[in-house]
């Protein structure tokens, strides 16, 4: 992969032992891999250098760590590496890593969505490229420790790659941007989520198109042109070139529904083709989630009947709007991975579709700031206009979903107790939507109810 000196020359940092070769890299003593190179990253509540030896022992052939560290006795041909941050010093060996290969290399931000946003297009690049030429991100792994740990994986076999993402601050998306160097860089859109962090909405949708400071000069910005802030992201795109898509018709990528609608299929409208696609996931949401990515694969170069195949054959994500069997032949409605306002609205427009009884079980949604009691009241409103019959909720701040809602709901000091309750609710024409943010632990609802 790369040797001591190479990665240390990448850094412009100090070397010493031998001039090692390492075929990975690993900031985890415990998952490391003969070979690996170890990065020694420390944190408010931990210290990697605590774990040399124990990489050493799992068969680490060289380390990073910071400049000030005594270096410990090792083998002759071990190699060490020192730098100011170990932290920026995993980014900075990404970001050198990264530019050894060239290939379209698609990146996603926003408030909601991005996750399967990045799943779809990387569905639509595997029958493009095939299953085993696309590197996409894995499980959580999209925050500055995350997106180099991603890049790094890239090999030889990869000719085509998505990254997720994510954020809680100012400048976290432009140090990922500047290391993965988009070809393609899409904003799904901006919402309320991480409000508490940024304090208004505008603030977060800046924070998102931080995305386009390390895209390609003339890589393509991907936009959601019915967001309000779409205006603010043309702007920050700069000269780069431009794809939006919409629902409206007016954009270079939109969507509209057959003349003779299952519900399911709508006809894709591209810059230079039409075709019909059919989705295996609910919601209106996810038909701009499709959009984002149909967009993003014509920037890419992406073959229109890969678009249509790829979109075809997602089938989501966990936690995320999964239907499952529950108890006495109910339907559950999975989507306990995490909330915000923006994707609990969206969710309750999908349980509003269901034919039968209407169950919203929720737990609290996180980092609303000062805007906490008034985001959950208004949920609690939405649930009772979407048609919801019972809410159960769990968390403190819910007990404003269960004012904003009245007759009907409750609120539960534990979760015995609501699942006590929730049990007694269930037959076989009952859909009950359960999910809260992802501190809440929602999925303990769902492995209790599922048949």
């Amino acid at each position: 992969m790369m040797s001591t000196q190479e990665a240390a020359l990448a850094l412009h940092a100090d070397w010493s032992g031998d001039n090692a070769v390492f075929t990975g890299v690993s900031t985890d003593s415990r998952t490391l891999k003969p070979g690996d190179l170890f990065i020694a990253l420390s944190g408010e509540q931990f210290d990697g250098h605590r774990f040399i030896s124990a990489a050493i022992g799992n068969g680490a052939v060289a380390a990073m760590v910071s400049a000030d560290t005594a270096i410990l006795p090792t083998q002759p041909d071990f190699g060490w590496i020192k730098v100011k941050d170990t932290r920026l010093g995993l980014g900075q060996l990404a970001a050198s890593w990264r530019r050894r290969f060239t290939l379209p290399l698609v990146a996603v931000t926003g408030s909601n969505g991005k996750t399967t946003v990045k799943e779809m297009i990387a569905a639509i690049f595997r029958c493009e490229f095939g299953l085993e030429n696309v590197l996409a991100t894995t499980g959580n792994l999209n925050n500055d420790i995350g997106v180099p740990q991603m890049l790094l994986q890239l090999d030889s076999r990869h000719v085509g790659a998505v990254i997720e993402m994510g954020m809680n601050h100012a400048g976290e998306i432009a140090w990922l941007s500047r290391l993965a160097a988009p070809t393609v860089a899409v904003i799904t859109n901006a919402g309320t989520a991480h409000i508490e962090h940024l304090g208004t909405t505008e603030a977060v949708a800046r924070a998102k198109g931080e995305i386009f400071e390390g895209l390609e000069e003339q890589g393509v910005a991907i936009i959601n042109a019915d967001d309000p802030h779409a205006r603010l992201w043309r702007q920050l795109a700069g000269n780069r070139p431009v794809v939006d898509f919409s629902m409206n018709g007016t954009a270079a990528v939109s969507a509209r529904q057959p003349a003779h609608p299952s519900g399911d299929r709508w006809l894709l409208q591209l810059p230079d083709d039409t075709v019909e696609i059919t989705l295996q996931v609910p919601g209106r949401h996810n038909v701009y989630n499709a959009l984002a990515a149909a967009a993003a694969a014509t920037a890419a170069g992406i073959s229109t009947s890969s678009i249509a195949e790829g979109l075809h054959s997602f089938r989501g994500v966990p936690g995320r709007l999964q239907k499952k069997t529950g108890l006495n032949r109910s339907v559950l409605i999975d989507d306990t991975y995490n909330a915000n306002p923006d994707s609990m609205q969206a969710a309750l427009n999908v349980l509003a579709e269901m034919p039968g009884k209407k169950i919203l079980i929720m737990g609290d949604m996180g980092e609303l700031g000062a805007d906490t009691a008034t985001f959950h009241h208004r949920i609690g409103q939405q649930a009772a206009s979407a048609g919801v019959d019972i809410l159960l909720a769990l968390g403190e701040s819910s007990r404003q979903a269960v004012a904003g809602f009245g007759r009907g709901a409750q609120h539960f000091a534990d979760l015995d107790t609501l699942l006590e309750k929730a049990k007694s609710c269930l037959d076989e024409h009952v859909f009950i939507l359960v999910k809260g943010s992802r501190f809440m632990q929602m999925e303990r609802v769902i492995e209790q109810l599922q048949a």
